[in-house]
């Protein structure tokens, strides 16, 4: 059973508490901010959006209003550097968040804050069907003979990428039985894992929903995927690997085109928003680990939800996003090769 606030009254409290600072005087009556996010936490954003909303009338007499636009991460961060004018971005990884102020349309330090710019937090896991009828207990059983597996496309998919340096890692590390520790091992993982899958959408709910259509045996995803699912009555099961990846989730304001639409003010207020206990606490209700920590451990029974991981790596541990994205992902990489071996068998 999972624990729900009741968000209204969270809300209220959180305009008493919020250290944001008030605006005197809106300038205009209404104003909108266009929010350009990856396709996972859509939901979260229904109920936080609202609770904004009402917190910057008080402050400000003004109406916000919000133009949502929510797909795969790498495929955002292109169009915004494209030139879809988004005023606010919550991408997947900080990569996709790199490459919109590389483009000169972030002119800030957009990870000056406690959390290093990364507003929700989670892990890759492996959904299975009800009763788990093929005794998926780990990512080595991903690579067994005769397991369909679902993962989206990481060309286009943010949610793709953690997948794969979630089994990626786990190998490197030594953490999965039968397969080396090191880049030999951890890529000949890929390989047999990647043989098996049999379908990549374009983005991590995509994805997600061909698992639930019934499609393969298993599916790699986020654990707040899993939770959305769950809730809205799917049925299939999650399995924890022993060793898996800490998946962290960016948000900044595009200040170039928020200053152009006269938004600044309210775009970094809404960033500033997202950190606050009562949009932090919706995150956790909708299965992500919360980026402020006290959320959990003043909270038992939302701690409840998020089994520790015994081994919990981080992309910093692989010399992060900068490193990655080239080494694995690029016209050489580990993954590019490999797929393209798979591709052809």
């Amino acid at each position: 059973m999972r624990f729900v606030f009741n968000a209204r009254v969270i809300a209220l409290l959180a305009l008493s508490l919020l250290a944001i600072t008030p605006i005197a005087s809106a300038q205009d009556e209404m104003v909108t901010l266009t929010l350009v996010g990856y396709s996972v936490p859509r939901e979260a954003y229904a109920e936080i959006i609202p609770m904004f909303q009402e917190y910057w009338l008080a402050e400000t007499e003004q109406t916000v209003e919000f133009e949502e636009s929510f797909a795969g991460s790498g495929a955002q961060s292109r169009a915004v550097v494209g030139g879809f004018e988004a005023d606010v971005v919550a991408l997947s990884h900080e990569d996709h968040v790199k490459r919109i102020a590389e483009a000169g349309l972030i002119t800030v330090d957009w990870q000056d804050n406690a959390y290093f710019g990364m507003v929700s937090n989670s892990v890759a896991v492996i959904a299975v069907r009800p009763g788990n009828p093929e005794n998926i207990a780990d990512w080595v059983d991903l690579a067994r003979d005769g397991i369909e597996v679902i993962t989206p496309d990481p060309a286009t998919s943010g949610g793709a990428q953690w997948n794969v340096m979630g089994a990626y890692g786990a190998a490197y590390r030594g953490n999965i039985e039968g397969y080396e520790e090191g880049a030999d091992g951890a890529s000949a993982f890929l390989t047999d894992l990647f043989t098996n899958v049999s379908a990549m959408d374009a983005d991590a709910r995509e994805s997600f929903l061909t698992f639930e259509r019934g499609v393969g045996d298993a599916a790699i995803t986020y654990e707040n995927e899993v939770f959305t699912g769950l809730d809205a009555g799917g049925e299939y099961e999650m399995v924890y690997p022993t060793s898996t990846i800490l998946i962290e989730n960016p948000i900044a304001v595009v200040d170039v085109y928020a200053e152009q639409h006269g938004v600044l003010e309210a775009a970094q207020a809404f960033v500033e928003f997202t950190y606050s206990d009562a949009a932090q606490t919706i995150f956790a209700e909708h299965g992500f680990r919360p980026a402020v920590a006290t959320i959990l451990e003043e909270n038992e029974a939302l701690a409840a939800l998020f089994p520790p991981i015994e081994d919990l790596f981080t992309i910093r541990d692989f010399g992060g996003w900068e490193t990655v994205v080239p080494a694995i992902f690029g016209d050489e990489g580990v993954y590019t090769r490999m797929i393209a071996t798979v591709r052809e068998q």
